[in-house]
């Protein structure tokens, strides 16, 4: 059954995406799923310096969840565009892939965009504004301040005319401003949510398991955010929504909510193949005589 997305002027085989932070490269997962059975994947962090990123353990459950930090390790923008974008452009022949992009100021962000312009592997970028390690001042992520998303999403459109979706978390208190003031910089769609940051005690003692001794929840407890976030900005850009994907059921709820994609991540750290699901349970969904397509559905 047909599960075919149009966005950007390009074809999506289908809506389900694996999330930055949970494939890598792809190559990394290509032997554990069939990776042309998905819609497409978002690439780790690419920051222009290599990062070894935070001390180990990384990850650690927490409830029906998943705290992590992996501080945006990642080989460095050189080494993205000599070794890695080759490989998703040779062994990657249907699904679409975004680059997610990671910063301290808006001049990084744009010079990645513009150093990888040219390449080929790729339809895109995910601006990553809402990490804990992409900070304004020493607290809070670009992502709260929606002078500096404007900063950062017009310096990446003048350096590239290639698709950006910005990536938003589940803690602003008014999410519709940095959204608005995305679009208005030239931003094409927005990502909802990242990881949730520590505020309740229990999440801080249960953060004392990694070895920096914080992080973010992401998996199930997200859903809720994300939904309200995507209930916030409904009617403006699309949206690409992550956060506690580990059933066609749960893409469902965010196709119904307005999701023109969806992304797996932590499902896919419990389980490599939960993305390639996540696709079958939709097309026995499609195949269902009430269901409608995903774009009617997301509509």
């Amino acid at each position: 059954m047909n599960l075919g997305v149009r966005l950007f002027g390009h074809d999506f085989r289908n809506p389900v995406f694996m999330a930055a932070g949970s494939c890598g490269f792809v190559r990394e997962v290509a032997r554990a799923l069939d990776v042309e059975a998905l819609g497409g994947f978002v690439t780790k962090s690419v920051t222009v310096e290599p990062r070894a990123g935070n001390a180990a353990p990384r990850v650690t459950e927490y409830g029906r969840g998943m705290l992590n930090s992996v501080g945006l390790a990642n080989p460095g923008l050189a080494q993205v565009r000599k070794t890695h974008l080759p490989w998703i452009a040779h062994n990657l022949k249907r699904p679409q892939v975004f680059v997610s992009v990671a910063g301290r100021t808006a001049a990084d962000y744009a010079r990645i965009a513009a150093t990888l312009h040219d390449a080929d592997g790729f339809l895109g970028y995910e601006l990553n504004l809402s990490c804990p390690n992409a900070l304004t001042d020493g607290h809070a992520t670009i992502a709260h301040d929606p002078d500096a998303v404007a900063a950062v999403v017009a310096a990446c459109r003048r350096a590239t005319d290639r698709p950006l979706a910005v990536k938003l978390g589940p803690d602003l208190g008014d999410p519709l401003r940095s959204a608005v003031a995305a679009e208005n910089a030239g931003a094409d769609a927005l990502t909802l949510v990242n990881t949730l940051p520590m505020s309740s005690g229990k999440l801080r003692r249960a953060a004392f398991r990694l070895g920096s001794g914080a992080g973010g929840l992401s998996g199930p407890p997200l859903r809720p955010h994300a939904l309200r976030a995507l209930a916030a900005i409904r009617g403006r850009l699309p949206v690409v929504a992550v956060g506690g994907i580990h059933r066609a059921a749960d893409a469902v709820r965010y196709g119904r909510a307005g999701a023109a994609l969806v992304q797996v991540c932590t499902g896919a750290f419990a389980d490599p193949r939960t993305p390639a699901r996540v696709v079958n349970g939709l097309r026995r969904w499609r195949a269902s005589p009430r269901a409608r397509s995903w774009t009617e559905l997301s509509g």
